[in-house]
């Protein structure tokens, strides 16, 4: 993957962090990769063009947050580069409903019609996948293709930040990257854990986890202001 290709609208504060690693020979494996695929008629989610959305609308001198998922949604029109978000006019999916319902008990937020959370990405919540693509109707099948190595550069960018941020890790996968992080869990951020919000966990401690809230509790004791979930 060439640097300068794929940073082209990502914020500067994020190409300074991240460009040393797309210069590396596994990164420009994954762009080799990717362009082949296409090229054999592969669909791939999401397009290009929006596949460094997170890193577009939450800069990393702004973030405040960071929520890990782990790959974009593979249907049709659903992924658009932030995680658990879909666009207006696409159904909101399992996971994303259960992330309204939790918001709701904890803070009182009305779910909206809609499952867009580039509101939320443009007040500082990095919504950031671990692969950040994927092949139609194939979940996970770009998984340990290279992405991880810059999406971990991404997230220890935000661990090395002398601001305190929350990290929401929801599921053993959202875990397990971000333990990558050396030092992260002992740091002067907040790290809150819980099961995933698909409908297969959200019922045993997703719900009630009141991460929402305890984000914006710790955001504001930190003179860092509130989140507007």
């Amino acid at each position: 993957m060439e640097a300068a290709e794929a940073m082209q609208g990502v914020p500067p504060s994020w190409q300074a962090a991240l460009t040393p690693v797309l210069e590396t020979p596994e990164s420009r494996r994954l762009g080799g990769w990717l362009k082949a695929e296409e090229t054999a008629g592969k669909i791939i989610y999401p397009p290009r063009g929006s596949r460094l959305r997170a890193l577009e609308l939450t800069p990393l001198d702004e973030v405040r947050v960071v929520i890990l998922g782990q790959d974009p949604y593979h249907g049709p029109g659903q992924a658009h580069g932030l995680a658990f978000s879909v666009m207006e006019g696409v159904k909101v999916p399992p996971s994303l409903v259960n992330i309204y319902k939790e918001l709701a008990t904890d803070c009182g937020v009305t779910a909206p019609g809609h499952g867009n959370l580039e509101h939320w990405a443009r007040q500082g919540v990095l919504l950031l996948n671990n692969a950040l693509t994927v092949e139609a109707a194939q979940a996970g099948s770009h998984q340990n293709r290279g992405w991880e190595a810059i999406t971990d550069a991404a997230v220890a960018a935000v661990a090395a930040k002398s601001e305190p941020c929350v990290f929401l890790l929801w599921g053993s996968h959202a875990k397990k990257k971000a333990m990558r992080v050396p030092g992260l869990s002992s740091s002067h951020h907040l790290v809150l854990t819980a099961p995933h919000p698909s409908p297969l966990s959200a019922y045993a401690g997703f719900f009630g986890c009141r991460h929402f809230s305890r984000a914006n509790e710790f955001l504001e004791a930190q003179g860092r202001g509130r989140i507007d979930w």
